[in-house]
């Protein structure tokens, strides 16, 4: 062949060489195990404490604390009207275990919805209190007189709040503080009238609300917790007082909650297609992630021992501008000793990191296995991308105690079960049916525990939207 005819040929495109596609056929390709967007960095799990549970039911034993009614309301919506659920207003500390529900009905009707804008005054600091006000959306802020004549905070109140409950004790109550709201609220209003109103026709509420005024408050301590009588700084032979810890005779305890699902294999992939990466291994290891991403979630939302759903309402508390800033952390670790960790969504640091950039802070950081955590007050802060974010852009941070010894939050599961491969996960054979599919069983137990209130706090509605 001519120089002329070889140009010619490649210049008409035939291939010169052995191409990649069929070369590809002689070599051994070079592959990943199976990756899975859904793992988390899980950073609850790794922290939380974990306690072995026996018999499946985890009992929290405290000292005897009376119930004063403190609890979040929930209303219903129906277009531009707002109700409340009857049975809510049991939340109230007057009509705490009153359980009549045609006269709760009633006094639910007798509510007023009121439509409030921002910066109004609802009360003022000594006027007379005739009204409860459940606060169904929008926040407010208590506000106070200073021990030099100042104004002082005492509190944000949001969605699912009430105050002015002193106005049912008694006809001579005045507010103790003066009520401003932040934002547009929507309140449903409760007067004492027809509270009396309704009392009047009604003889289980009249008999519940005089055996409610007569009966004088319980010695306790600030906690709630019921006192134990003790002498100090005496001289000479006194008499001791005699006391008791009396303990709540229905404690609560905690159930073993379980994640499963039924993984299928069938035979002649777990056969054929064992290299170089063990297919059943492989299956087993994604489930497993997926279940341990759901065992956090339920942690955290689960309505029964989630931690967002287990805090007391006085442990709950609403940022004073809406996005999280450095004064709202130190009101939340203000609200228990030896805070060990804070969860916030990642949106949620974020938005604490701008606050700081304001401010000129830059916060210290950790290392935690080669991972640089952000840390406030030397407490760090996880990621936890469980905390949900709303529509309107809020969520929550977390603050926990953790650990038995310090009365804290602790994780509960069941270690030692059968085909076990970590503690209190399971992968049991399950068989093998007629079209040739092996079946296992993959089982996870576990829970959570509050051992005293205050082991938990919330900071509720953060915004994290807002970049000015």
């Amino acid at each position: 062949m001519s120089v002329g005819e070889e140009v010619r040929t490649e210049q008409a495109g035939q291939q010169q060489s052995l191409g990649t596609a069929a070369a590809r056929n002689l070599a051994t390709t070079t592959k990943s195990v199976p990756q899975m967007q859904e793992i988390s960095s899980r950073w609850l799990l790794r922290m939380l404490p974990w306690v072995d549970v026996q018999g499946g039911t985890y009992r929290v034993n405290r000292r005897l604390t009376y119930a004063v009614g403190d609890g979040r309301m929930t209303f219903v919506k129906t277009g531009d009207r707002v109700e409340i659920i009857p049975a809510e207003l049991g939340e109230l500390p007057v009509l705490r275990s009153f359980e009549d529900d045609e006269v709760l009905t009633e006094l639910a009707s007798r509510c007023r919805q009121r439509e409030i804008e921002a910066g109004q005054v609802i009360a003022s600091f000594g006027s007379p209190a005739d009204e409860v006000y459940l606060l169904a959306h929008g926040r407010v802020e208590r506000v106070g007189t200073g021990p030099y004549g100042q104004d002082e905070s005492l509190g944000v109140l949001a969605d699912g709040a009430y105050f002015g409950e002193q106005a049912l004790l008694g006809e001579d109550t005045i507010w103790e503080y003066t009520a401003r709201t932040l934002t547009a609220c929507t309140v449903l209003v409760l007067p004492r009238d027809a509270v009396e109103q309704v009392a009047e026709r009604s003889d289980t509420l009249r008999e519940h609300l005089r055996a409610r005024r007569a009966v004088p408050g319980q010695r306790t301590n600030k906690y709630g917790e019921k006192e134990i009588d003790l002498a100090a700084g005496h001289s000479g032979e006194p008499d001791i007082p005699h006391t008791f810890v009396d303990y709540e005779a229905r404690p609560r305890e905690y159930e073993l909650s379980v994640a499963q699902a039924v993984l299928r294999i069938h035979s002649r992939v777990a056969d054929l297609y064992n290299q170089p990466m063990n297919q059943t291994e492989q299956q087993i290891r994604l489930t497993v992630e997926a279940l341990k991403e759901r065992q956090e979630h339920e942690l955290v939302n689960n309505r029964e021992f989630g931690l967002l759903h287990n805090c007391e309402y006085d442990q709950r508390i609403q940022p004073h501008d809406g996005v999280p800033g450095p004064d709202d952390l130190d009101e939340l670790l203000s609200r228990r000793r030896g805070t060990r960790l804070l969860l916030a969504h990642p949106r949620a640091i974020a938005a604490f990191g701008r606050e700081l950039n304001k401010r000129g802070l830059v916060p210290e950081t950790i290392d935690m296995g080669g991972n640089r955590i952000p840390t406030w007050r030397g407490v760090p802060i996880y990621p936890c991308n469980k905390i949900p974010v709303t529509e309107a852009r809020t969520t929550s941070i977390i603050a926990l105690r953790t650990g038995e010894e310090d009365q804290g939050v602790i994780g509960l599961r069941a270690a030692g079960l059968p085909d076990e491969i970590e503690p209190s996960l399971s992968v049991r054979f399950m068989g093998i049916n007629e079209q040739a599919i092996i079946k296992y069983l993959v089982t996870a137990y576990y829970s959570a525990a509050v051992l005293v209130p205050d082991a938990l706090g919330v900071l509720e509605n953060v915004e994290i939207g807002r970049w000015r």
